[in-house]
């Protein structure tokens, strides 16, 4: 059967932990920082709103992202275990992509969110109930599962050459597509639309949000209430930047950056699928208050 080849970090040995003991410790710290968010949200009915709501989603989404990886990164650098059927590379490839996508679909939520509350706090209740919510979020995760299914169907079929070596230690689709030996048209065509109809128009959703959260929060006239509602976006906005900087660096250099040595796309690929799960909860429990103080009451109870 046809394997493929997962590749480390260049120019650091296949087994190397002076890797896999930060790469655990990274691990580590993004199941207790999102498990710790879902626990508080679950249990405090005071977080029951549609913004925690939406926060729990991305909580989830990192979750998926993170485990996806989880267990050929470990694999590469703990137990120098490189090989990986095609059947395995394409699943583990179809759960990264669907949970990518469904990531970036619950920041466009979570901006909608911080629209209303901004822009029409009197009917911010009425508007964002709960029931929406559940189904803005069903609506998300379907559309991430449905998009993405395509691409895992299409690479199936496809003639690979023998004993491909990707650059990363998981599967990524354009990674997988550069060792195909028949015509990638198609595939190429459809990635870049689900691509557009995903990431590409939820960036432009969002963006739209901002431009007018800012107008409104310009014609505010006390200066306080201008600093305290920018402050609300200022979580939000860490998560947007974080998640879509590494995403656009990724996709232009596979595209345009095969002079650029393989360290840059390595870097920048784990970059994509490390550091968001990491420092979301980091950032949200340090920004929001409600999460703080909850936080802060369970530290005080322990001891």
């Amino acid at each position: 059967p046809l394997t493929f080849i997962l590749t480390g970090i260049p120019g650091l040995p296949t087994s190397s932990y002076g890797m896999g003991v930060p790469l655990c410790c990274l691990y580590l710290l993004m199941l207790l920082g999102n498990c710790t968010l879902l626990q508080m949200i679950r249990t405090d009915h005071s977080l029951h709103t549609p913004m925690y709501y939406f926060l729990s989603m991305l909580a989830m989404a990192d979750l998926g992202l993170s485990l996806s990886t989880l267990p050929t990164m470990l694999a590469v650098f703990w137990f120098e275990f490189t090989s990986l059927r095609l059947e395995v590379c394409i699943v583990q490839m179809y759960f990264i992509h669907t949970f990518s996508a469904i990531e970036s679909g619950v920041l466009v939520a979570m901006a909608f969110d911080r629209f209303v509350a901004i822009c029409y706090p009197l009917r911010y209740a009425s508007v964002l109930t709960s029931s929406l919510t559940m189904k803005v979020g069903g609506v998300i995760f379907m559309r991430g599962i449905c998009v993405v299914l395509p691409v895992a169907i299409l690479i199936e079929k496809m003639p690979f050459c023998r004993s491909p070596v990707l650059s990363h230690s998981f599967c990524l689709h354009q990674d997988m597509l550069r060792w195909v030996c028949g015509d990638v048209r198609v595939n190429s065509v459809y990635g870049l639309t689900a691509v557009i109809l995903t990431k590409g128009l939820d960036s432009l959703t969002i963006l739209l949000s901002y431009v007018m959260i800012i107008r409104a929060i310009l014609n505010i006239v006390s200066q306080e209430a201008r600093a305290k509602a920018f402050s609300t976006c200022i979580s939000h906005l860490c998560a947007v930047l974080v998640f879509y900087i590494p995403l656009i660096g990724l996709s232009v250099i596979h595209r345009f950056g095969n002079h650029l040595p393989p360290l840059t796309h390595t870097l920048l690929a784990d970059a994509y699928l490390l550091v968001p799960p990491v420092l979301n909860p980091l950032v949200y429990s340090w920004k929001t208050k409600r999460i703080r103080r909850r936080i802060l009451t369970l530290l005080c109870r322990s001891r």
